[in-house]
């Protein structure tokens, strides 16, 4: 059974990923928590590559899972401003010292939850036209999760 929001709609902004184990992963999570939609930004590998074939190292993490609506832009700032339009609050998941507790927070409607880098984050352009930064609190030596293990953690406190 796939779970699905029945009173929230999430539109989900991958921006510059760069493991496609870390993608096919967020697909497969996206889809079991019923995102609407998958935006990936810049270097955030897809589910079909440059030829236009399946990737078969994305389909053996997602199992299935990139039949989930998404696109592909080259740019992030139209597509926010697009979502902003259309009533979205956007959402950005990050380590910040605006950044409130996840745990504090009630999501909004129609939200977009933007998650980045894995080493460097969300860009400091998106961080600056979000609505508002979340952070996940964590304990021990290591300050951060996963970017697909965040994402998931996120996904189930806001939907």
């Amino acid at each position: 059974m796939i779970y699905h929001s029945k009173t929230k709609k999430c539109v989900l902004i991958l921006e510059n990923i760069r493991s496609v184990e870390n993608t096919g992963s967020i697909f497969r999570t996206a889809q079991r928590f019923g995102v609407s939609k998958i935006i990936l930004v810049g270097t955030t590998p897809a589910p079909i590559d440059r030829f236009g074939r399946r990737r078969q190292d994305f389909s053996k993490v997602s199992l299935g899972a990139e039949d989930v609506d998404w696109e592909y832009v080259k740019e992030i700032g139209p597509a926010i401003d697009e979502l902003k339009n259309g009533g979205f609050q956007i959402i950005s998941l990050e380590q910040d010292p605006e950044a409130k507790n996840i745990k504090d927070f009630k999501a909004p409607e129609q939200f977009v939850l933007v998650v980045g880098n894995e080493v460097t984050g969300i860009s400091k352009e998106v961080l600056e036209i979000s609505d508002t930064i979340l952070e996940i609190p964590v304990e021990g030596e290591r300050k951060s999760l996963n970017v697909s293990v965040a994402t998931g953690v996120a996904l189930f406190m806001l939907l």
